[in-house]
């Protein structure tokens, strides 16, 4: 490193800047500062973290990697390296470096924290538990590791645990949003009178911040809900949806759009042209299609089948899309042995996530319906299996729902009737194009009668028939969706009739849906330019 002498005030105005969040005061300064000192790898790792804060990530890694080279024992930036490649859900990566501080800082319970994390991104729960509780031991008096605490108890269906670990933390830090909203999330707590009064106190705070804000006005949409007051619920959902969606950088044309180019691209003259492309492995379930519209259940009665293992909402499919130049159009311009590359890829990556040695296993990321047409051309022998739910029924539970990440869709009713008019269409082209290659479930179907569609259902993924299928609830795994403590109750009808109290509020939705409504389950004819 540089002697700290030279330019310590264009250095320190810089950190200044960057402790109070005035990035564009920092940047300047911190690209000043590196045009003298180029090998000053605290000012590299300064203008990685302001590259991190505005989303970055892999200019924020580029750098970390090169402070690294010039000061390999710089724990500081290898610890933001760890949390770099965390947020690009690159946690393999993320616990080697992680492995790497801990051997020479085995105590700091900062690096533990967020091992903890990364091994609950991987399915290492167990681990992830003692870490935190290891983490909490130390160090006691923190709401938000006891909120991480709670949300792995609840993965591995310790329930009881895991509201008593929410409940801590509200305890140390009553306003604490997103607490509430994890105690909401389960839908099994019934929130009493209160706790009504302790978030709406918290609520009234001017002080509290944004991301408590919303938290809370999902979690009280919920309280009021259960108490059969949809006006008072209704306001609440819509204002943390409002609020939510003031930070998220949607724009419901660029799906329409994307569908467009798919159904452009991918032909019949397209697959044609390209049958025995791929990875021929037959291991993949894909369970897609919208959020809260039973994926979690789908996956539930598969992974009750001994040939089947139940991973979760696996990433790697909207990763490989990322690296195809020009995508979706860049189909056009993959080769037979990039095809078949990249659906090696996704099993390589997949693999990271699997406990067992079944034959098959799911990947039951929703958002996948987006990148069927990959999914057939590099994966040609997987199982695709589409999670369908009655429009309004589907739209409105994700409107009550605050997503950890992602799903900036449904932050809006009329951004949701076009997510979901877009899939619906999405779908209805790749059923044309490619006929029989898609299962779809429809949710309120299997919810009536569900061994007739049990049966259809494993049919689909060419197993015999298991009995335990039939009452998947009783299977022990960990669930790391909104459904969690859903799928671990007997099948039941309840939730689809509970749009209808608030449906003089969802004409922006309706409209939105067009004749997407009347025509369920089946699509509605779409012309090409719809």
């Amino acid at each position: 490193m540089p002697n700290p002498a030279r330019f310590p005030a264009l250095l320190v105005d810089a950190a200044l800047a960057l402790h109070d969040n005035r990035l564009d005061v920092a940047e300047p300064l911190l690209r000043t500062y590196l045009k003298r000192e180029p090998f000053d790898a605290r000012a590299i790792r300064m203008l990685a973290e302001l590259a991190g804060r505005i989303g970055r990530n892999r200019d924020a890694e580029t750098l970390l990697r090169r402070a690294l080279e010039l000061a390999p024992g710089f724990t500081a930036a290898r610890a933001n390296l760890a949390i770099v490649l965390y947020r690009q859900n690159r946690a393999v990566d993320a616990l080697a470096e992680l492995d790497t501080l801990l051997a020479v800082e085995p105590e700091h319970l900062g690096h533990a924290n967020l091992k903890a994390a990364a091994l609950g991104r991987l399915g290492g729960f167990e681990e992830a538990i003692a870490l935190y509780e290891r983490v909490l031991a130390a160090a006691p008096a923190q709401p938000k590791v006891w909120m991480s605490y709670g949300h792995m108890l609840k993965t591995v269906g310790r329930q009881a645990d895991g509201v008593a670990a929410y409940r801590h933390a509200i305890a140390l830090r009553p306003e604490l949003g997103e607490a509430w909203w994890s105690l909401a999330n389960l839908k099994t707590v019934r929130f009493d009178d209160a706790d009504v009064a302790a978030m709406t106190a918290a609520l009234a705070d001017p002080a509290i911040t944004t991301e408590d804000r919303f938290h809370l006005d999902f979690a009280l949409g919920k309280a009021w809900e259960e108490r059969g007051d949809a006006d008072r619920a209704y306001a609440h959902y819509a204002a943390g949806n409002a609020l939510r969606r003031t930070q998220i950088d949607y724009d419901a044309g660029e799906t329409t759009r994307f569908v467009d180019t798919i159904v452009t691209t991918a032909s019949e003259e397209f697959f044609a042209g390209r049958a025995g492309w791929g990875c021929p492995a037959p291991d993949p379930i894909f369970v897609l299609g919208m959020p809260r519209a039973g994926s979690t259940l789908i996956e539930q009665i598969l992974a009750s089948h001994p040939l089947v293992e139940g991973t979760t909402e696996l990433p790697d499919m909207p990763a490989l899309a990322r690296r195809i130049a020009e995508y979706p159009a860049g189909l056009s311009n993959l080769t037979a042995e990039r095809a078949r590359e990249l659906g090696e890829d996704y099993l390589r990556r997949a693999a990271v996530q699997r406990r067992t040695d079944r034959p098959f296993f799911v990947d039951k990321l929703p958002n996948n319906w987006a990148h069927v047409a990959l999914i057939r051309l590099i994966l040609p022998n997987a199982t695709i299996i589409d999670a369908r739910r009655d429009p309004r029924a589907c739209c409105f539970s994700n409107f009550k729902q605050h997503f950890a990440r992602g799903q900036g869709f449904s932050y809006a009713l009329d951004d949701m009737g076009r997510y979901y008019r877009d899939y619906v269409r999405m779908m209805a082209h790749i059923d044309a194009v490619q006929p029989g290659r898609v299962h779809r479930v429809i949710h309120e179907e299997l919810v009536d009668a569900p061994e007739p569609h049990i049966r259809a259902l494993l049919d689909a993924c060419g197993l015999p028939f298991d009995a335990a299928c039939l009452s998947s609830h009783r299977t022990e795994r960990a669930v790391r969706t909104a459904s969690s403590e859903q799928v671990r109750q007997p099948i039941f009808r309840g939730g689809d009739r509970a749009w209808r109290p608030f449906a003089a509020h969802l004409k922006p939705l309706e409209h939105a849906l067009g004749d997407v409504i009347d025509c369920y389950p089946l699509a509605p004819s779409f012309t090409p330019a719809a």
